[in-house]
């Protein structure tokens, strides 16, 4: 028998209630505040005082503030969301979170952070020029869910070992949340995984190994 229109509604709407926690649980800004502070507990000896220092730098000025910046927009009707789904309302986004995190960059040096924090918060930067310039330069609505969801979990693994590629769970739910919300299309969130394996996961690894 098949379905009928009452189930096939409560499906679709399960369906969009768990691609909507995917999209909010693992928004980049939630990514990118807790991070830093995971990432600076194991490479400071599992020290609170820095882990906290070093890993509030990176999410208050990676996170935070670009955060503060793209609610108050959302709510002044300046783009469609706090996720800003229109590709074209994406600049000042973009440029808030690539000015605010670059200051958080230059206080790392400037304060002798641990090389791995001044590693990572390298890989974020190199992320969100790479995804500004598809955007605007290829003209491709890349998936910044997509991008930072991948990148920390290389990150993580090379942190805290190979295991943490379960990990790997949650990148392809949100993923899936993305395109079933229709916010992106599998090819978007599909380049941005990939994007975020090479520019996050990658750079980090060859800076932090440089730095060393």
């Amino acid at each position: 028998m098949p379905p009928t229109l009452s189930t096939e509604t409560a499906t679709s709407e399960t369906r969009r209630r768990a691609a909507r926690i995917a999209t909010e649980v693992l928004a980049p800004w939630v990514w990118v505040l807790g991070l830093p502070l995971v990432v600076a507990w194991k490479v400071t000896g599992y020290h609170l005082g820095q882990s906290l220092l070093w890993g509030l730098i990176v999410g208050v000025t990676g996170s935070l503030i670009p955060m503060a910046v793209i609610v108050r927009g959302a709510k002044q009707g300046k783009w469609d969301s706090h996720h800003v789904t229109n590709r074209a309302g994406r600049l000042v986004p973009f440029a808030a979170c690539i000015g605010s995190l670059a200051l958080g960059f230059v206080i790392l040096i400037v304060g002798n952070a641990p090389h791995q924090m001044i590693a990572l918060a390298a890989a974020e930067l190199a992320c969100l020029v790479l995804a500004l310039a598809i955007t605007f330069g290829w003209k491709f609505k890349i998936s910044m869910h997509a991008i930072v969801a991948a990148g920390a979990t290389v990150m993580l693994m090379r942190v805290y070992g190979p295991w943490l590629a379960l990990l790997f769970l949650g990148v392809a739910w949100v993923c899936w949340s993305r395109v079933e919300l229709k916010d992106h299309t599998t090819a978007e969130v599909s380049f941005g995984a990939v994007a975020g394996l090479l520019a996050g996961g990658g750079i980090y690894i060859a800076l932090a190994a440089a730095l060393a």
